[in-house]
């Protein structure tokens, strides 16, 4: 693990000196290219063997497709492409249920990381150019495109259109690009140390990990701080990496697409999945959801469709009951609010903002958590046994859980209301103060509103090296796997 982070902050200096002085654009892209094979490659060579197939056979599929796009071509595209994912990513699972002697023998393969994520970037390129954009990447541009470091493990999930013109540029880093990058890698380190704090717990064996898994019974309240608290350490945890992944983008000039956007604030469940791993749900959204619902015109045949693409986004995550329940839950949840949407227009029902925003928030944050007990419980008896719990009365008078877990989800949780409630202060007044108001008076403010990279970098970096040191005093020593590796 050291040896991979120290090559990573290695190519990255590296970067940043080859973007500042040297404007080639093929050096550049010689450059990228090998640094991110050599990165993705010190998980396993056999890794970046079948990265380097799938990046080939797709770019020939592309050229073949470019040349006469239609539905015969495409449809090879894909299903050679989930024919690849599905060999590495379900029949582990398939194996452990068959008895098929061809199965077993090939059960033990090891997932290539970031399959999930690299499929479908290869399958929104192919997608792209059957509706005829003008994609003409070469085989280089391509490679690159598909293995690019900040996102080949874990996303964002990035599109071509998007990152082709950046690939391609020769403009200098800019200085702000730079600071804000660092700002996003402190950010994003932070929240990760804070998501294995979640995970670990205060004292070894206190968090929500073996809250899981060695656990067998729970109160109300514990399920409840259970769902929410990992929620909340999932949303660290991914949303921390991505910071990591878009600010090293950033540092070397390129923008990614944003992945979270203050999901905690969410009023509807609609609103959460624009906020929630939103590269991968605009990818279901545009990719799925939108082609099969224009085929017909029925509403049941647009609610049917939107399940079914929820049932997809859980099996992206993991060929299982419990993640395809994980699915259709929230697709069923997306309906219900659509039609709630219905009958407030039938009724012509505006209630009050003041009292209906808070109900809102509540009831969507608490339908939203209680879904990551299918997508975090071990089996669908723990699901039983932990909504069992949830709904039965008696069992609010008692707690099974630790105290300091429960605190530290609490702390936490206000913590990060903190934080989203000192940023929209300072966006706030970044956005009143005209550009040439003088800041004689508020200089230290406007300072801090303005340049806050120069500040938030600094502080987390400390706050970071005291939250590993609080860890690592109570804790054997190691940190957790990267949550979102794992799918």
């Amino acid at each position: 693990m050291l040896l991979r982070e120290s090559l990573y902050i290695l190519f990255l200096l590296i970067g940043l000196l080859i973007f500042a002085k040297i404007r080639s654009r093929r050096i550049r892209q010689v450059f990228l290219l090998l640094a991110s094979y050599a990165l993705y490659a010190s998980w396993g060579p056999w890794f970046a063997v079948v990265l380097l197939s799938s990046t080939v056979m797709n770019f020939l599929l592309g050229q073949w497709l470019r040349r006469k796009p239609s539905l015969v071509r495409l449809w090879t595209g894909i299903l050679l492409n989930l024919a690849l994912l599905g060999s590495f990513k379900y029949l582990s699972a398939a194996a452990s249920v068959l008895s098929f002697a061809s199965l077993q023998r090939i059960s033990h393969l090891i997932l290539p990381l970031g399959i999930s994520f690299w499929t479908f970037q290869a399958m929104s390129y192919l997608l792209d150019l059957y509706r005829e954009e003008e994609l003409d990447p070469t085989l280089f541009e391509f490679a690159l495109y598909m293995v690019f470091f900040p996102v080949a493990i874990s996303g964002p999930i990035c599109r071509i259109p998007e990152m082709l013109p950046q690939f391609r540029s020769e403009n200098p880093v800019l200085e702000e690009d730079i600071g804000r990058g660092v700002s996003r890698i402190a950010t994003g380190i932070l929240m990760m140390q804070l998501a294995q704090v979640l995970g670990k717990g205060i004292l070894s064996g206190d968090g929500i990990t073996a809250a899981f898994d060695h656990l067998t019974r729970w109160s109300g309240p514990d399920v409840l701080c259970l769902a929410f608290g990992y929620g909340l350490q999932l949303f660290l945890d991914f949303a921390g990496y991505s910071h990591i992944a878009i600010g090293a983008a950033k540092v070397l000039g390129f923008t990614l697409p944003e992945n979270f956007a203050r999901p905690f604030t969410s009023t509807t469940p609609s609103v959460f999945w624009t906020r929630w791993h939103m590269s991968l749900s605009f990818w279901i959204r545009d990719y799925v959801f939108l082609p099969l619902a224009v085929l017909r015109r029925e509403a049941w045949w647009r609610k049917l469709v939107l399940i079914i693409s929820m049932i997809l986004f859980g099996l992206w995550h993991k060929a299982s009951v419990l993640f395809m329940l994980w699915g259709c839950y929230h697709g069923v949840l997306l309906v219900l609010h659509r039609q709630w949407q219905q009958l407030q227009r039938r009724f012509d029902w505006d209630p009050p903002s003041f009292v209906w925003t808070p109900i809102s928030w509540i009831s969507t944050m608490t339908l939203v958590s209680l879904g990551w007990i299918l997508f975090r419980a071990n089996s669908l008896t723990q699901v039983r046994v932990m909504l069992r719990a949830l709904f039965t009365p008696a069992t609010y008078l008692s707690c099974f859980l630790p105290a300091t877990l429960y605190m530290l989800v609490i702390g936490l949780a206000l913590a990060y209301a903190i934080v989203l409630l000192v940023i929209g202060i300072l966006d706030r007044y970044s956005e009143q103060r005209a550009p040439d108001e003088p800041a004689s008076r508020r200089e230290i403010l406007v300072l801090i509103a303005r340049d806050r990279w120069v500040w938030i970098a600094p502080m987390y970096a400390l706050t970071t090296l005291v939250v590993v040191w609080v860890v690592t005093r109570g804790q054997d020593a190691g940190a957790s796997p990267f949550m979102y590796r794992l799918f």
